[in-house]
């Protein structure tokens, strides 16, 4: 089993290379939260002990958002959802197929990040159909048949173990307009012959396998210590209130600091996600919840405010957020400036090393199910 972590990240690395260029967003247009929904559930094998190749799958989350940040529809934006399941790991629940819920469909990409840094692995019974069928039935599904809705599995035993019967997974969730794309981590003939490629036929996806043996290179640039910079003077914009504030300012400081320390290019592609329309926490954030209109800041009780705005006047705190905000968007103004030259060196370098197959494969299978929703990439 220690080979289908390495091939989930092979997938993300080939998703994150969707689009060849990679901009920070200060000048999204706004979308209707209701309207050009865009749902990733992310469905990983945390069989065996393959931590090493977590850690390097983590790596992935920032760059899946910010290339995934670029497409539109209409001229606007999309409102991206993840959802994370893990399954085939002995610890898990026998009862339930061995498969866990580890977060639902959400915009609050620190809560991924957090739960990925969090998987452990061990042994494995992997039932594909078992996944498939609770991450229909249990996330909570846009009806718009409008928009996109996209399950991703990663692994590589048999598509067909357990008791659940994959062909009756797959068929209800295209029955409800979910598409099912499955990812071997082999030979594709093996793939094919343990009925990866049945399960993404019947559900209008893709099948696809990776190359176990491939490596993934990331790509460091002169631009990736100033970003990191610019991504830790961004969280002095946050003011952080009412009953989750101190603890998300908290779990926003964790999460760069797992980034950093997995390498300075993590770190730069998370400062990039941090400055982009993605990024959203007006749950606890008062200028993120100012501007989304879910709060006014001169009638924030006080026992909700932090510390450092109790001591001031409602006049002071309006003024307070405000300036808070102006810096924000002069720092992201300076990210995505920055980002637009660390884009070009990248693509140079990418050239460079002509590492493309994959990645022509991965750009062809994403295009083809986004164009049938008319969403468009920059």
């Amino acid at each position: 089993m220690n080979r289908s972590f390495l091939f989930f990240l092979a997938f993300l690395t080939l998703f994150s290379r969707f689009i060849p260029d990679v901009l920070a967003s200060a000048k999204f247009t706004p979308a209707d939260k209701n309207k050009n929904v865009v749902q990733i559930a992310l469905l990983l094998d945390t069989s065996n002990s393959m931590d090493g190749l977590i850690d390097q799958a983590k790596t992935q989350l920032w760059k899946i958002v910010n290339e995934m940040a670029r497409s539109k529809r209409d001229g606007t934006n999309i409102n991206l959802n993840v959802a994370l399941y893990e399954y085939g790991n002995d610890n898990l629940s026998y009862d339930e197929g061995y498969v866990r819920l580890v977060s639902p469909l959400t915009n609050d990409l620190d809560k991924i990040s957090e739960e990925l840094f969090k998987l452990k692995t061990y042994g494995g019974n992997e039932y594909c159909g078992t996944a498939i069928s609770e991450a229909v039935k249990d996330l909570k599904w846009t009806k718009d048949n409008d928009e996109l809705r996209i399950i991703f599995i990663a692994g590589n035993e048999p598509f067909n173990q357990g008791d659940v019967d994959f062909k009756s997974s797959c068929r209800n969730a295209i029955s409800k307009g979910i598409i099912i794309n499955t990812i071997y981590c082999g030979n594709y003939e093996e793939g094919k012959q343990t009925f990866w490629k049945e399960g993404a036929d019947l559900a209008d996806g893709k099948y696809m396998n990776i190359d176990q043996n491939q490596e993934i290179t990331f790509i460091e640039t002169p631009y990736d210590n100033e970003l990191a910079a610019l991504g830790q003077q961004l969280n002095g914009t946050y003011i952080g209130y009412g009953t989750l504030g101190k603890d998300y300012k908290k779990r926003q400081e964790e999460q760069d600091l797992n980034a950093s320390n997995l390498s300075i290019t993590v770190a730069a592609e998370r400062t990039v996600t941090k400055s982009g329309s993605q990024y959203k926490n007006e749950a606890w954030d008062i200028v993120d919840a100012e501007k989304e209109g879910k709060v006014k800041v001169s009638e924030i009780p006080d026992e909700q405010l932090p510390e450092e705005m109790l001591k001031m006047s409602k006049e002071e705190r309006v003024i307070y957020v405000e300036k808070k905000a102006k810096e924000r968007e002069n720092i992201q103004k300076e990210i995505e400036e920055l980002n637009k030259k660390r884009a070009a060196f990248i693509i140079k370098k990418q050239s460079e090393t002509k590492d493309n197959t994959l990645d022509a494969a991965m750009l062809k299978i994403i295009k083809e199910q986004a164009s049938k929703k008319k969403y468009s990439f920059e």
